[in-house]
């Protein structure tokens, strides 16, 4: 990566291929973290080591869901050095997360029945890296109660597309006045609260992929869980998967 007087980084995007490298670059991005629903940890750095280049850094993460399907937290980890399930427990997820010194996002607080609330920020302040203050999922009333959680617990902003639609991508990044040359350099940015601005696209392009994004809430909520809860069989982040060699028993 190159001197640059900023940084811009999308902080989480769902979505990964040639299209949305191309839109990533054709926005400004210089970093792009990929963190997609129920995919494991190896094949997400696949992937992100395929479409990274010099021109575009792409970051592996994971959102993990912690808890269960009636009563889940999300969180965006960065910096995972050994794979972590869904399913587990809030607390067990937040002590794996510490023991491997991963940075940790909170995506989206208090969103739904999907997020971490004040009470959780509050207990794991020193855990957790960032909340996110703008989502284009959100009303504006969720916006200005991500923004006061943030001030309330003094902790940093951060910003993403969270896009689950291809064309979302970088329609909201979080700007840093200092070039990174990989994730590690990004994960020790969050973990010091390196300073950041907080940016986002305006207009009414920007109104209908916000509504868009919106109403794939419907689609992910419906048809998807169905297929994941009853279809699709065990899904590849569950605990019992025998890829995690049987470390997260009991912890669910």
């Amino acid at each position: 990566m190159t001197e640059a007087e900023s940084f811009r980084v999308d902080f989480h995007a769902k979505v990964l291929d040639e299209q949305v490298v191309a839109r990533a670059k054709a926005r400004g991005l210089d970093a792009i973290v990929y963190a997609p629903h129920f995919e494991r940890l190896p094949k997400i750095r696949e992937e992100a080591d395929r479409f990274s280049d010099d021109d575009l850094l792409v970051v592996p993460a994971r959102e993990v869901f912690t808890g269960d399907w009636r009563n889940r937290r999300h969180l965006v980890v960065l910096g995972l050095d050994a794979p972590v399930p869904d399913f587990i427990s809030f607390e067990d997820a937040m002590d794996e997360f510490a023991r491997q010194d991963a940075a940790v996002l909170a995506p989206h607080p208090e969103f739904l029945n999907v997020s971490v609330s004040a009470d959780d920020l509050a207990a794991y302040r020193d855990l957790i890296d960032a909340v996110e203050t703008y989502n284009p999922k959100h009303w504006p009333h969720n916006n200005r109660r991500a923004r006061e959680l943030a001030t309330e617990f003094d902790l940093p902003g951060f910003t993403s597309s969270y896009a689950h639609l291809k064309g979302s991508v970088g329609e909201a990044w979080t700007e840093f006045d200092r070039s990174f040359d990989s994730a590690a350099e990004l994960v020790t940015a969050l973990k010091e609260e390196v300073p950041r601005r907080i940016v986002r696209r305006s207009g009414l392009s920007h109104t209908l992929r916000c509504a868009a994004e919106f109403a794939h809430l419907g689609w992910e909520n419906s048809y998807e869980k169905i297929d994941r809860l009853f279809l699709s069989g065990m899904t590849p982040t569950h605990p019992d998967h025998i890829a995690y060699d049987d470390r997260f028993d009991g912890v669910y």
